[in-house]
């Protein structure tokens, strides 16, 4: 069990949360959730101890299992080390086994020792670690090959999984799990779930996968209004109940000052005349019904919608024969499509499969958006009549120019738009006010997509190709991108591991795997039961 008393976190003048207590109980898989800023991140580091709140004590199980955010900081041990160094109780002993069996002569001490660190590494299932290990690391991906290899060897999205690993091992009481599904692949999110599923102890888990937190959370703790409400359920449950309860409020105080204002109107007409005692009860009511104002909801919605300067033709795109390799490694081999006008098409398969780089083999001869280090081995693109794409790349910070203001490098997409519209535009996705003149360098992974989105909101072309343009959303952000491409007239191409908008946007797929590319006429549910 995990419980919090009277814990209250500030930053200045900002309220994160205030005398908070609950109770996390074990057996229930928690969702946390709240906006960006909300305070996540932050509660989660003071229920594993990596925080002090300002006031109030936090109670933790022993063996709690966390996800590590820092990707380096494991760089010189082994992938299968890193992995078992999630049992701190364990890994303590293996080292301290191997320190006495390096000296050059054993004491008695040292025997007798030896001795107590065996009954340790047998009670923590030691004698099967790697094999333990082995098994999380080959369910997220990690192949075999890697595990005798040096974190610092692997790529970023390697590391995520083999850190996700090393918080699943060793049977913790207490899993925390901050963004666990951020580089994972859809099939390492269904093991993921699987697994979680299967956990018995207590699940606290932040995430901006609506379909991960319906699929596996038992209850969601929701921070909001400076505090944190548990609500029964996923999700989609918890939005439900709170807006059902935001509503009851709302309503509760509306009624209440209806009858404020009939009782205000009756003393202001005879608190001079000779009914004082009837005067004087209502005042007491006045005061008894008096309203408190409803905490502000932290939560902001953007609006996005995308819109087409005019239509592309019926024909947008035609692939004939693509290839592209890497040294020895065959990436797409012959790969021929045709795409219509209002397709909406999601790429989806293992991470590293090629799933970028047949984006980039689209892009290969589009003016303004072909990368000057990316060539075609073989095959052709034609672009149809009236074809204006809007690209979103995987790493969209680098396509947002340093040294101007937000307003500044949007307004440079469309000089001829009136800065009334620029600034509209960016209100739309919450930059409201004075943020419109915030330096474009001191821009959040989360402000940097919703600045990107703004860029096609003003240019409004009739393709749109999205590079996993989910990874710094938060949860209304993506919901908001999920309506816009389902209401949008184009064609969209989209590189998601994100199963509600893959599920629910797309109408055809392109599906990656053993080095092939099948190309579904229809949507993921249809595939799933074909291949189920």
């Amino acid at each position: 069990m995990i419980s919090v008393s009277n814990i209250t976190m500030r930053y200045g003048s900002k309220v994160l949360f205030e005398e908070v207590s609950t109770t996390f109980t074990p057996g229930r898989r928690y969702g946390l959730t709240g906006p960006n800023g909300a305070g996540k991140t932050t509660f989660m580091k003071i229920l594993t101890g990596e925080l002090e709140p300002q006031t109030g004590t936090v109670v933790r199980p022993r063996k709690l299992g966390v996800l590590r955010q820092d990707q380096f900081a494991f760089d010189a041990y082994r992938v299968i080390d890193t992995v078992i160094m999630g049992n701190k109780a364990l890994w303590a002993a293996l080292e301290e086994r191997d320190r006495i069996y390096e000296k050059a002569g054993m004491t008695d001490e040292d025997g007798m020792r030896l001795g107590e660190l065996e009954g340790i590494i047998g009670d923590e299932d030691g004698y099967t670690a790697e094999s333990d290990a082995a098994i999380l690391l080959q369910g997220l991906d990690i192949p075999d090959a890697l595990h005798e290899r040096k974190m610092g060897e692997l790529q970023g999205g390697q590391k995520v999984r083999v850190l996700l690993a090393q918080a699943l091992f060793g049977k913790p009481e207490a899993l925390m799990l901050d963004e666990p599904t951020n580089y994972l692949d859809l099939d390492s999110i269904h093991w993921l779930q699987d697994f979680l599923l299967n956990y018995d102890g207590t699940l606290i888990a932040i995430s901006h996968d609506r379909h991960f937190l319906n699929s596996v959370t038992t209850h969601t703790a929701d921070i909001d209004y400076q505090t944190i409400i548990t609500y029964t359920g996923g999700y989609d449950d918890m939005v439900l109940a709170k807006t059902q309860i935001r509503s009851r409020l709302e309503a509760e105080n509306a009624q209440r000052e209806k009858k404020i204002a009939q009782l205000n109107e009756f003393i202001a007409r005879f608190a001079a005349g000779t009914r004082s005692s009837q005067v004087t009860s209502r005042r007491k009511e006045v005061e008894r019904l008096q309203t408190n104002d409803l905490a502000r909801s932290n939560i902001q919605r953007p609006f996005i919608r995308f819109d087409q300067v005019r239509p592309s033709g019926r024909h947008v795109l035609e692939l004939k024969g693509l290839a592209k390799s890497y040294d020895n490694l065959k990436v797409i081999g012959g790969f021929s499509a045709n795409v219509m006008r209002g397709e909406k098409i999601c790429l989806i398969g293992r991470n590293g499969i090629g799933k970028t780089t047949l984006l980039k083999c689209l892009l290969a001869n589009y003016p303004g958006l072909a990368s000057a280090d990316f060539t075609l081995d073989a095959g052709t693109v034609f672009w149809g009549h009236e074809a204006q794409v809007g690209y979103f790349p995987q790493d969209v910070g680098s396509t947002i120019e340093p040294g101007l203001t937000v307003a500044e490098w949007l307004h440079r997409w469309n000089p001829a738009a009136h800065m009334e519209d620029i600034r509209g535009i960016l209100g739309q996705m919450l930059f409201s006010g004075e943020e419109g003149a915030k330096p474009t360098k001191a821009l959040s992974g989360g402000e940097q997509a919703r600045l990107a989105f703004c860029r096609l909101i003003l240019t409004k072309p009739n393709i749109l190709i999205f590079d996993e343009p989910t990874n710094h959303l938060d949860l209304e952000s993506i919901n908001a991108l999920n309506i816009a491409l389902q209401r949008y007239e184009g064609t969209v191409l989209l590189v998601t591991h994100d199963h509600d908008l893959i599920d629910e946007v797309a109408t055809r797929l392109w599906v990656f795997h053993d080095g092939q590319i099948e190309d579904f006429q229809g949507p993921y549910e249809e595939w799933k039961g074909k291949h189920s």
